[in-house]
């Protein structure tokens, strides 16, 4: 799965102002948060045909290799550390095995997310250091998410779990972006930020507002 062809750049606005890059990872509280994954990537995927699986690892391999992080089989601690639930009601995930020794509170969000109405939800753990440690990514299949095709859904969720985005960094605009042939790519601005977030000398977590700035200044748009 491509994130992007390389060749249809220009046919995209390319570049984030600062403050741009700020807003993605600024909280509706007006706190900074950010944080990566430190460990490598283990998926596992639940309540999909084995087609729409391979899809949605394609897409977790792809997003990882923007980012140059590492994708592994198994987590030696956890099994699988990025697990995404697909779903039809709410409900559903009462029924998982165990699934509320993992989710705090399971049932008042089951309660909540019902109420909202809401169509996807994740839950994110964090290692001492603050990097990303685990990610439990629930997709209920509503009606409008059921018009959605398989590879557009799974890179959105991919993209989604990748860092940790303000709760309200793709309300107004999509990460995806659609090309003038109609298919569906990784806004180009938002692999960058990914790639630069996943920058070596970049820490995995940060509460500091400055920490956009280094962001902005690890971007440089091809040309």
């Amino acid at each position: 799965m491509a994130v992007w062809p390389r060749g249809l750049r220009e046919d995209i606005p390319l570049g984030l102002e600062a403050d741009q890059i700020e807003a993605l990872f600024t909280r509706s509280d007006g706190a900074y948060l950010f944080a990566r994954w430190g460990r490598p990537i283990a998926p596992v995927v639940f309540g999909v045909e084995e087609e729409t699986l391979a899809i949605l690892k394609g897409a977790v391999e792809a997003v990882a290799a923007l980012a140059g992080h590492p994708v592994a089989e198994t987590d030696p601690e956890l099994g699988a550390n990025l697990m995404v639930f697909f779903l039809r009601d709410w409900d559903e995930l009462l029924g998982v095995p165990n699934l509320d020794r993992l989710i705090d509170g399971l049932a008042p969000l089951v309660t909540r997310l019902t109420e909202a109405e809401a169509n996807q939800y994740r839950v994110f753990r964090f290692d001492a250091d603050g990097a990303i440690r685990a990610c439990f990514a629930f997709v209920r299949m509503d009606d409008e998410l059921a018009q959605v095709p398989a590879e557009t859904l799974a890179l959105v969720t991919v993209v989604q779990a990748m860092v940790l985005w303000s709760d309200r960094a793709f309300t107004d605009r999509s990460a995806l972006a659609q090309l003038p042939d109609g298919t569906t790519v990784l806004r180009p601005e938002i692999g960058d930020v990914i790639r630069a977030a996943y920058d070596p000398t970049m820490p995995v977590a940060a509460s500091d507002k400055a920490h956009a700035l280094r962001l902005g200044a690890r971007i440089r748009p091809e040309i």
